[in-house]
């Protein structure tokens, strides 16, 4: 049982919950930078000067676009920490990051290129070399250690000024921008990075990012996707053009989902729900809306604005591979709230610390399904488990549950592809150190293989240490797989 010697073993990371350095190398303000720091109880928030004039501040518009208000922009605040300005400070450890992710055998590493750090505004017509240089830098390591770059073009993120002028997404505006930015990328990285993806959990961007200034309802939501869409299918195009053998994928938030009952009501909602969230790599995989579009817009009151060349645009840039996320998964009844993302609890799961459902053979789940869908190959780009670890009196991290964890998952991937016959192109696990979460903004909600000497508030050293998961990940890679079953 094992995988193929092609098989990309890696990890990922976000430019804005790594890289810090927010105000070094001409690097321009991102819409993630103004989001403070957080807990479960407390989660974070966005500040924002409000249309009256006051500052306040609303959960993160990432997740909850009703919140914000038509008219808010952004403010930094003195007295407020903001952890993606320094987050884990890869910025200025990024070759002990990598010497560290080569030393456990990684073929790939995939990150995110800050695209206000290639265009500061994203509206200037020469980008800037200083940041093009800091991923020169980062590239050319990790061919010292025969590592393949992965590129995440976008990952949730755009410059501030975009999404202050133009309203983000939601302007044809920002396609031009993006294309821009991706063909000075192909330009400038052709023949060195093969593997590219155009978006990060596309059907999971939101607020700020999409919807600028506006209120991210859905006729805007949609109408932001819809030239994200676009953007993608432009930059496929062009990036085989420009690029030849290179492959192009784009994420997307996963997870297994599963009808609560046999009630055919509950497997008429879970066929809905199942389209809602599927339907954003339908149309990027396939090429075209598919026919159930019609029906999904209209249930949400969304007419799409469209130019008479879309339809040919989403053809000719059709996605080479399928890429997603998978952390868990959930159920759908008749009372669930159709969302893009999520459903209802599964009774029969454990939960991680902060609440999200463990369910290892729903990772072989939906690699069946989309590979049965697609017909075309999976990477699974994000995969990990968020955990308190501890520092024990003899300096070692003793993560048995993280190990736990991987080695449940990978062993249903392994299966997906040797017992059913999926091609899976690689695995990156989410992130191969610690990082600032997303969700949360913390640091003690840790991820990696690596432990970084920082606290939630950004204190320590920023020191890095193996964990145990470290060595014995190693080991998995050495043997392709086959020490999972020891």
């Amino acid at each position: 049982m094992k995988v193929p010697d092609t098989f990309l073993w890696g990890g990922a990371t976000a430019s804005f919950q790594v890289e810090g350095g927010y105000q070094e190398g001409g690097r321009g303000l991102s819409t993630h930078d103004f989001e403070t720091d957080g807990s479960v109880d407390h989660p974070r928030r966005t500040t924002y000067i409000l249309p009256d004039g006051t500052t306040g501040g609303v959960r993160s518009s990432f997740f909850m676009p009703e919140d914000l208000p038509d008219g808010a922009r952004p403010y930094l605040c003195e007295d407020c920490y903001y952890p993606s300005h320094q987050a884990v400070d890869f910025y200025h450890h990024w070759k002990e990051d990598i010497q560290l992710m080569a030393g456990m055998g990684f073929n790939t590493y995939r990150f995110s290129i800050c695209w206000s750090r290639i265009f500061p505004t994203g509206d200037e017509e020469t980008p800037n070399e200083a940041g093009l240089k800091f991923y020169d830098d980062i590239v050319r390591e990790l061919e010292k250690y025969h590592m393949e770059p992965l590129i995440t073009i976008h990952h949730d993120e755009l410059p501030v000024y975009l999404a202050e002028t133009y309203d983000g997404w939601s302007s044809r505006h920002t396609i031009d921008c993006y294309i821009k930015y991706c063909k000075v990328l192909f330009d400038h990285y052709r023949g060195r990075c093969r593997y590219w993806l155009t978006f990060n959990e596309i059907n999971a961007v939101r607020g700020f990012a999409a919807c600028g200034t506006h209120k991210c309802d859905n006729q805007t939501h949609y109408q932001a996707v819809h030239n994200m869409f676009l953007a993608s299918a432009l930059a496929v195009k062009m990036g085989h053009e420009i690029m030849p053998g290179s492959m192009f994928g784009a994420m997307y938030a996963s997870s297994a989902l599963y009808p609560a009952t046999c009630r055919p009501e509950d497997m008429f909602r879970h066929m809905q729900q199942r389209r809602e969230t599927t339907f954003f790599i339908d149309v990027m995989a396939r090429g075209y809306y598919p026919s159930y579009s019609k029906n999904l817009l209209k249930r949400r009151g969304v007419t799409l604005s469209t130019e008479p060349e879309d339809a040919r645009i989403l053809k000719e840039g059709t996605l080479d591979f399928i890429s997603f996320s998978y952390y868990r998964s959930n159920t759908v009844s008749t009372e669930t709230r159709i969302n893009v993302i999520g459903g209802d609890p599964n009774p029969y799961l454990p939960s991680t610390p902060w609440g999200w459902p463990v369910d290892p053979l729903g990772l072989r789940y939906v690699l069946n399904e989309y590979y049965d869908r697609y017909q075309k190959p999976l990477f699974v780009v994000e995969n990990g488990l968020g955990a308190i670890d501890k520092i024990e009196e003899d300096g070692s991290i003793q993560d048995d549950y993280r190990i736990q964890y991987l080695r449940d998952h990978l062993r249903e991937m392994m299966n997906a592809m040797n017992e059913d016959g999926v091609e899976c192109l690689g695995y990156t696990m989410w992130g191969p150190m610690d990082l600032v979460s997303l969700t949360t903004g913390e640091m003690k909600k840790r991820y990696g293989f690596i432990y970084v000497d920082m606290d939630d508030k950004g204190r320590g050293t920023l020191a890095r240490r193996k964990k145990k998961s470290y060595d014995w990940m190693k080991e998995v890679i050495a043997t392709g797989g086959e020490s999972l079953w020891k």
